[in-house]
């Protein structure tokens, strides 16, 4: 395994720098890069002690800053220092502002502004939490997403993390022997999306929460017979309702939030109208008949 430093230099919060870097060296296999943040970085004495940390560990410099002093500053001194110096975002503004025909305004932090946008991903984020595992049923006519799943199919993650681009999204978890909200059969709005997972995954997933909760194994919570049951009949009522499903067995929350976009955005523009079954990967699971589950309740 290769280390390296890397230093990732922000005038604002760093969350852009981080994730740009972090998609870079994921591509390179046996490299592990040992970070050093610098974040809200804006006056001479910030950068100075930027600058102290790259001399007492040279490495490469990603930096997002807007002042050219700052700029022209770090830039000097990773020359002198012989290591790269990155602007990660120079490119793309560079592009913008030549196709736009104006001048960026180079003000730190701008994307976290108090606006109406953030102020919606605040509502967002409330409307998540209040509408988690089957809470506040009453009101779920004002979601933008329904998200429906047996126990531990990542449905509260993914609802937060579509809260935080600002979409308000709630979950109900399939329950065997539960049966569903009736306010579900009246919704016209929000657009409901199914989650599966693989059974055997899922039996793994489900006895590792089990043990952090100190409960017994034995239970037909854990299965895989029963398992494979609520995955199955949660699939039947998925394609008898007409709702879109998404595999997320090997699906990062993000990628699974990003395909729940794309149906939103295929929806609002007329190519996905209420009821229509998304054309996602499937997990090729036969519809066959199983046990019922008495598993334990309110774990997911």
């Amino acid at each position: 395994m290769k280390e390296f430093h890397l230093h990732l230099v922000s005038d604002a919060t760093g969350e852009t720098i981080n994730s740009v870097a972090r998609a870079c060296v994921i591509q390179f296999d046996s490299v592990r890069p040992i970070e050093h943040f610098w974040n809200l970085v804006r006056t001479d004495r910030q950068l100075d002690l930027v600058l102290e940390g790259i001399r007492d560990n040279p490495g490469l410099v990603m930096f997002t800053l807007v002042d050219e002093t700052l700029r022209r500053r770090l830039q000097d001194y990773c020359r002198e220092m012989a290591v790269p110096c990155i602007p990660v975002l120079d490119p793309l503004i560079n592009a913008l502002a030549a196709y736009l025909g104006i001048e960026s305004q180079r003000q730190p932090g701008r994307q976290h502004m108090l606006d109406a946008e953030y102020f919606g991903r605040m509502d967002a984020m409330d409307f998540a939490l209040a509408h988690d595992d089957g809470q506040s049923t009453w009101d779920l006519h004002e979601a933008d997403v329904v998200l429906l799943g047996v126990s531990r199919t990542s449905k509260t993650p993914t609802c937060i993390y579509l809260a935080n681009r600002g979409i308000k999204a709630a979950n109900i978890p399939i329950v065997p022997g539960c049966p569903l909200p009736a306010e579900l059969d009246k919704l016209t709005r929000p657009l409901i999306v199914g989650l599966t997972k693989d059974p055997d995954r899922l039996v793994q997933i489900r006895r590792n929460r089990l043990k952090l909760l100190n409960q017994n194994e034995s239970s037909t919570y854990v299965d895989p017979e029963v398992v494979r049951s609520e995955v199955t009949e949660a699939r039947r009522m998925y394609t008898r309702r007409g709702w879109p499903v998404i595999d997320v067995s090997r699906r990062s929350i993000e990628e699974t939030a990003a395909e729940i976009m794309m149906l939103l955005a295929r929806r609002q523009t007329g190519g996905l109208p209420p009821g229509a079954l998304a054309d996602l990967p499937k997990s090729g699971l036969p519809l066959s008949d199983g046990p019922k589950s008495d598993g334990p309740k309110g774990i997911g």
